[in-house]
């Protein structure tokens, strides 16, 4: 019996639309992330309307949930 296995990616470059900052971040596999403090500028980063949370916004890489094709993380 084969066993499919899943993968996604953790890591993201996120970036702050205020000063620019970017940082590496790893994701929560298992919950969204609504707030994210830029490290650069101290804005409180908040999901874009329609995205689940603030990696699907400002990342490089779409949160875990949307990379397996689920409509959100919630």
């Amino acid at each position: 019996m084969e066993t499919s296995k899943v993968s996604f990616e953790i890591t993201t470059v996120i970036a702050c639309p205020k000063c620019g900052y970017i940082e590496t971040e790893t994701m929560p596999t298992d919950a969204c992330q609504w707030f994210y403090n830029c490290k650069g500028c101290n804005e409180v980063l908040r999901p874009l309307k329609g995205d689940c949370c603030v990696y699907c916004s400002y990342g490089t890489v779409a949160c875990p949930p949307i990379q397996l094709g689920k409509s959100s993380c919630i």
